[in-house]
């Protein structure tokens, strides 16, 4: 998977863990590698404070919580994702099919 599109999913994996509970970097880093991701720590630190910088995360010491602005990107990104997984999750045709 291309980096961009997997910052893309590790952003959108850290506002839904945020909506959930705060999170921290300890235990975001170990989630994100269970569901597959290869990250380092410090990439994982570099997407919370780039949530953080757009406004969706609030850092309260070393934990994250989700903000105003968050929880309605969340949403948004819900929004769109119902759309896009009805889209993207249909059996993918043979090259050269037509449909």
């Amino acid at each position: 998977m291309r980096a961009d599109v997997q910052n893309l999913f590790i952003g959108i994996h850290m506002l839904y863990h945020a909506h959930e509970k705060d999170l921290t970097l300890t235990e975001m880093l170990p989630e994100l590698e269970n569901l597959g991701y290869r990250v380092a720590e410090r990439e994982v630190k570099q997407e919370l404070e780039r949530l953080s910088q757009e406004n969706f995360l609030t850092a309260h010491g070393e934990a994250y919580s989700l903000t105003g602005t968050g929880i309605e990107e969340f949403k948004a990104i819900q929004e769109k994702l119902k759309v896009l997984c009805t889209e993207v999750l249909k059996p993918v045709k043979a090259a050269g099919a037509s449909g």
